[in-house]
């Protein structure tokens, strides 16, 4: 059977962080999709195609990479691309608390489900899209915490 996850999330925009994160998990599975949620509750900085586009360019010379976009519950995507994980980052304590019950209630929903948490390399543990979207939104260069080929000049 192929060992297949998938890592939601807005990534509005992704980060280097992002990026770390599913590099180092890249050898553990067969397929990752890196799935670009729409959230209702959220409103969006950066366009739902243009962040698309930036993670396909991001990875595009790694095979077992798909980018996908997808609304709904992340469970319900994972049955539908017969995945049977869930890749998550971990910054702090207050991230692993907000994601285990996250995780919980997603093995109720799907019983085949098992999330992994990853550590965030500890040079990008203060990093999260939320002060990107604002040094951008404050006309500061935030190209510096985005990987190579994602460029935010022009946003605001």
């Amino acid at each position: 059977m192929k060992k297949i996850a998938v890592f939601p999330g807005s990534f509005d925009p992704i980060t280097k962080g992002h990026e770390s994160i599913i590099l180092r998990a890249l050898p553990l599975f067969d397929e990752l999709y890196i799935a670009v949620g729409l959230n209702s509750e959220k409103k969006d900085f950066f366009p739902l195609e243009k962040r698309k586009e930036w993670i396909e360019l991001v990875f595009k010379n790694c095979q077992n990479v798909k980018v996908i976009t997808y609304q709904g519950l992340t469970v319900e995507l994972c049955k539908q691309l017969n995945a049977h994980y869930i890749l998550r980052g971990l910054r702090t304590s207050s991230d692993f608390e907000f994601e285990r019950s996250i995780g919980q209630i997603n093995k109720k929903l799907y019983s085949d489900i098992e999330t992994i948490f990853f550590l965030t390399a500890p040079e990008y543990t203060a990093l999260n899209s939320s002060i990107v979207r604002d040094v951008v939104r404050h006309g500061g260069d935030a190209n510096q915490f985005v990987p190579d080929g994602v460029d935010l000049t022009g946003y605001k």
